[in-house]
């Protein structure tokens, strides 16, 4: 698996994002439709746009120090993560992982987990020592997947965007990636 950090760039019709890397973006989306029915951020979790997609990640990537990477395996778009380096409420000290989605098509083939896995050490390196993350109460298959990771539930919120209902997971990033001890 190969993970890129996306880069946008003005297109010659004006958008950000080149239209196959939009298209694929866009059916990774699409491609969990359970998730998009729990969340709502689409309006049709059927019919999710190009547009729609483009739009969402701008939003996330207004955010100072927001990233969004992308991985492949076999040259195929398998799964995204979006990262802040600080959460909006300056009082929070770690950074955030605001997302991370598979392709549909290549849920629980160790993807998710790797890219989880390259966010920690990324955030590693640059000598933070937690990691953050919000699980809708609504998603039991999004919080034991996170759980099995070693991240574990600090706080009941909702999500600042919306309103939610969220648990709020962390997981200490210890440097040399063993489990901390509690």
């Amino acid at each position: 698996m190969i993970v890129e950090t996306l880069a946008p760039r003005a297109q010659e019709d004006g958008t950000a994002l080149p239209g196959p890397l939009l298209t694929e973006l866009t059916a990774l989306y699409a491609s969990n439709r359970e998730f998009q029915q729990l969340s709502g951020d689409f309006p049709d979790p059927g019919d999710i746009r190009p547009e729609q997609v483009a739009a969402a990640l701008a939003d996330e990537l207004a955010h100072p120090g927001a990233e969004v990477l992308l991985a492949r395996s076999e040259g195929r778009l398998v799964a995204v993560a979006v990262t802040l380096a600080r959460h909006p409420d300056p009082a929070d000290p770690d950074p955030w992982l605001g997302l991370l989605m598979v392709h549909g098509d290549a849920h629980r083939a160790g993807f998710g987990r790797r890219l989880a896995g390259h966010v920690e050490d990324g955030f590693r390196a640059r000598g933070r020592t937690g990691l953050r993350l919000a699980v809708l109460e609504n998603n039991p298959k999004a919080l034991a997947f996170w759980t099995s990771l070693g991240y574990e539930e600090t706080a009941r919120r909702p999500d600042l965007a919306h309103g939610r209902p969220c648990r709020v997971l962390r997981k200490a990033l210890t440097p040399d990636g063993t489990p901390a001890s509690g």
